[in-house]
């Protein structure tokens, strides 16, 4: 929010909305039942609506479902798909990248593929088979919860720069058992000041340290003012205990990971990706050092 004239969540529906709008009369749209904009596109799709929710109990997917069409949920540990009277169960410890339905982000995730692999026909062996090999790691999503380990620590690299993505890992963090938890954060430049500031707000609950760093590219910033803001967001934060300002993404993650223990969780909300990624497997690849 913020560039290029969308300066609210409903300008940004409209945006996306040309893809809900431009459905084949004979295809369908996979669209969040749990999202009250994103339910308000249905009436403009020209083909079916496949609605998907974490809640089987959601309103928008019962009234859907009662009318007999296609919707898919989570009911215990599997992901059910409906259409009239047939039913298809996909178990969530089948699917890797749920880690056992853990990661709830991931679970809608893998509902939406499921949505748009179901609306292309394909075969639901096929489609089971796609979802069991698939695994976030950096060769099939990088930058998208790509789970690491490092001397006996869980390392995460995320490419996640809004407040609805802090609170979705936030939300799959909490899943995971950890001694202590650190992040590594940067802040995009061109974001709106309190959306920088609401970041480390949200982070500032869910973990311990912090490593604040300043991206490559300031986006029109001044030295140093995206820190300031990070920083301002922690000011309220009832976990944090540490905070660092560190100069550069790579010295930013060195700093986090010598920190470590074994139990231990790190979160690398990483800026340049590529690089990122493989400065972290490197360093994961290392040896650990003799006692």
């Amino acid at each position: 929010l913020g560039l290029n004239y969308i300066t609210t969540v409903e300008d940004l529906a409209v945006l996306k909305r040309v893809i809900v709008v431009n459905v084949a009369p004979t295809g369908y749209a996979v669209l969040n039942a749990a999202d009250p904009i994103v339910v308000a596109m249905a009436p403009k799709c020209p083909g079916g609506i496949i609605y998907f929710a974490m809640d089987p109990h959601n309103p928008v997917l019962t009234t859907h479902r009662a009318q007999g069409k296609r919707a898919i949920c989570v009911d215990g540990d599997a992901i059910v798909v409906s259409e009239g009277n047939w039913r298809e169960s996909l178990l969530l410890r089948d699917i890797p990248l749920t880690r056992q339905g853990s990661i709830g982000f991931q679970v809608e995730n893998v509902m939406a593929s499921i949505g748009a692999a179901w609306s292309a026909g394909m075969d639901w062996d096929v489609i089971r088979a796609g979802l069991a090999s698939f695994v976030s790691d950096s060769d099939n999503a990088p930058g998208r919860f790509n789970v690491m380990t490092f001397r006996g620590a869980t390392v995460i690299a995320d490419y996640g720069h809004n407040p609805d993505a802090m609170r979705a890992l936030v939300n799959a963090v909490n899943g995971i058992p950890a001694k202590r938890r650190s992040v590594v954060i940067s802040g995009a430049g061109d974001r709106r000041d309190e959306d920088i500031r609401e970041q480390t707000a949200i982070l500032g609950e869910a973990f311990d340290d912090f490593i604040l760093y300043q991206d490559a590219c300031q986006r029109g910033r001044e030295d140093g003012e995206v820190l300031g803001l990070l920083r301002e967001g922690l000011s309220q934060a009832q976990r944090a205990q540490r905070v660092d300002e560190v100069r550069g993404e790579f010295t930013a993650i060195d700093t986090a990971l010598e920190r470590l223990q074994p139990g231990d969780l790190c979160l690398v909300l990483v800026d340049q990706v590529e690089e990122a990624l493989a400065h972290l497997a490197q360093r994961c690849a290392e040896p650990v050092p003799a006692q």
